[in-house]
């Protein structure tokens, strides 16, 4: 299999660039903002290589996961970056970009429904998980300590939402404007 050197370098790019995005301190009413769900329905949408498209969320994912375990171990985040039950996480972040296969990478209200989707697909599984697994503030087994605990995730539902909104534009808008101007470039040519 043949790969483009310049895609590739760009998305080891974006990789790296989202994983350190991920651990920078932000206020309280950012906490979420982060690209790495929009990389994970913009992979499963645009790569054709749907392992390259698994690749690119969870490669950020462990990079920034790595980056805050450093910072915890060494006394300068608080924030560990390997925790009980992370490989759900992951798990997660690979349906995500199974959600980005059934988007059109050219329609808009596709890569709007999916932009949305996908980051209250996250919220709702994710707070589910650390419901039943005893994570979070620990709350009580019925429907009421669901609900408490879907509560708690609510700050980081709106940062991701709000993210995952900007960075689809980023990511599908630039891809939509690189391969337009190299469908242009190639009919100069041609």
């Amino acid at each position: 299999m043949k790969f483009n050197k310049s895609v590739v370098y760009s998305f080891l790019l974006l990789v790296i660039v989202a994983a350190v995005y991920r651990i920078l301190p932000r206020p309280e009413s950012l906490w979420g903002f982060a690209p790495q769900i929009a990389m994970a329905i913009f992979g499963g949408s645009v790569i054709k290589d749907k392992k390259m498209a698994f690749l690119l969320p969870l490669l950020s994912m462990f990079i920034s996961d790595a980056l805050f375990q450093v910072l915890y171990a060494t006394g300068i985040g608080n924030t560990p970056g390997f925790y009980s039950g992370q490989f759900i996480n992951y798990i997660l972040f690979g349906l995500l970009t199974v959600v980005g296969f059934f988007i059109n990478q050219r329609n808009v209200l596709q890569i709007g429904a999916g932009a949305v989707a996908a980051p209250v697909l996250y919220f709702l599984i994710s707070n589910f998980q650390v419901w039943i697994g005893g994570g979070g503030w620990q709350r009580p087994k019925t429907f009421s300590g669901l609900m408490m605990c879907y509560n708690d995730g609510l700050p980081f539902f709106k940062g991701s939402l709000i993210a995952t909104l900007f960075f689809s534009l980023v990511l599908f808008g630039g891809y939509y404007l690189l391969t337009k101007k190299d469908a242009v470039a190639a009919k100069v040519k041609a």
